[in-house]
C-alpha cells in the first residue's frame, strides 16, 4: 500500500561513538549510519543521535521525520528510502531520552525544549527550512516546532499524532510522575505486545511488528533501564499536561493530516471512567475536528489502518 509515502511526497513537493552503557540500543541496527549531535542543554552535555539520508542533489528539500514515544527513528527506514529515491534529503533524529540519544539523569521535558533541540540540530546540519513530519508523540513535537519556527517550517505533516485531544480537560485523571515511573518498570514483552496489538494495530498482529517490541525489550534488559524509564515517565507527564490541540488555529503553513481510521490511541484511558473512556481516541472524529480548525489543512483518512501507517500501510 503506497498511499502513505505518496502523500508525503505530494506534501513535501562520520559520526561519533555512542556510549556503551546498554540503554542506547547499541546492538539494535538502524537502517542508516547514525551520527551524533553534541550540545549543551539544561547544564548538561547531551548527544542527539540522528540519521542524515542524502540524495545526489545537494540542493534538495529536507524532510524531517519525528518518532513517537514507544519508538525511535529506526522505524522510518522505508519511508526515508522512498523519500531519498524521490530526491529529498531526510533527517531522522532520536529525541533526547529516546533511542540512541542521551538519557539525562534529570531533564525538564517540554515540547518547547525538544523543538528547540531539533532546531539546533537542523542548523548544525545547515538546514534553514524543512518539511516537518511527526508521528504519534512526534506529531506534538512537530506541532510545537511549527508554532515556534513558522518561517522555517515549509509544510507540516501529522501522521496519527497524539495530542488531537486534551485528555485532562476531558476528565482523564492525572497520574503523578512517580506512578508513571513504576508503570514503566513493570512493562514486559507480553504487556508491550498486548498494548500495541490493541491500541496500534486494531487487534491484529504480524511477525514484522515484533521488531519494535524487541527494541523496547532491549532497553528493559539494560542495567541502566531505570534511568531511561524515568525519562519515559517524564515524557508521559509532558504528553498529558502540554496539549497542543488548542493552538492548531495558529498553524499558518500547509498541514497534512494522515489519520488511520482504526486508530484508538488515547493517553490515560485505562485510568478514565467507563463513561469518559468511551469518548477517547476517536481518531476519525478527532482528525475531522483538527482539519476544521487548522487554517490550511488537508485531511486524508486511511480506512482499516491503525496508529502506525508508515509500518502497517507501507508497500
Amino acid at each position: 500500500m503506497k498511499i502513505f509515502i505518496v502523500l508525503l511526497m505530494l506534501m513535501a513537493a562520520g559520526g561519533l561513538c555512542l556510549a556503551t552503557d546498554g540503554v542506547r540500543l547499541e546492538g539494535f541496527d538502524y537502517p542508516y549510519p547514525v551520527q551524533v549531535f553534541q550540545f549543551t542543554s539544561q547544564k548538561q552535555h547531551l548527544e542527539m543521535a540522528y540519521m542524515d539520508v542524502r540524495p545526489t542533489n545537494a540542493e534538495a528539500d529536507t524532510v524531517v521525520l519525528l518518532h513517537g514515544k514507544n519508538f525511535s527513528g529506526a522505524y522510518w527506514g522505508e519511508t526515508a528510502a522512498a523519500l531519498q529515491k524521490s530526491g529529498f534529503r531526510v533527517i531522522i533524529p532520536d529525541a533526547i531520552g529516546f533511542g540512541k540519544s542521551s538519557n539525562p539523569q534529570s531533564y525538564q521535558f517540554s515540547f518547547g525544549q525538544l523543538a528547540s533541540n531539533l532546531h539546533e540540530l537542523l542548523h548544525s546540519c545547515g538546514v534553514k527550512q524543512a518539511q516537518i513530519v511527526g508521528h504519534s508523540m512526534g506529531g506534538m513535537i512537530a506541532t510545537r516546532y511549527a508554532l515556534m519556527y513558522p518561517t522555517e517550517t515549509k509544510t507540516l505533516v501529522l501522521a496519527d499524532p497524539i495530542g488531537l485531544e486534551d485528555w485532562q480537560a476531558k476528565g482523564v485523571p492525572y497520574v503523578p510522575v512517580d506512578k508513571n515511573y513504576q508503570n514503566e518498570l513493570k512493562q514486559t514483552p507480553e504487556t508491550i505486545r498486548s498494548y500495541e496489538r490493541e491500541n496500534y494495530y486494531h487487534g491484529e498482529w504480524r511477525p514484522e511488528y515484533d521488531r519494535w517490541v524487541d527494541m523496547v525489550v532491549r532497553f528493559q534488559q539494560s542495567t541502566n533501564y531505570p534511568l531511561m524509564a524515568w525519562d519515559q515517565a517524564l515524557a508521559s507527564d509532558m504528553i498529558f499536561t502540554q496539549p497542543v490541540c488548542h493552538e492548531f488555529k495558529n498553524l499558518k503553513m500547509p498541514v497534512l493530516l494522515i489519520i488511520g481510521q482504526a486508530d484508538r490511541t488515547a493517553i490515560g484511558k485505562e485510568q478514565a471512567s467507563a463513561e469518559v473512556k468511551k469518548t477517547l481516541g476517536d481518531y476519525p472524529k478527532l482528525g475531522r475536528d483538527a482539519a476544521a480548525i487548522i487554517p490550511a489543512a488537508k485531511l486524508v483518512e486511511l480506512d482499516g489502518i491503525g496508529h502506525l501507517p508508515q509500518v502497517e500501510a507501507f508497500p
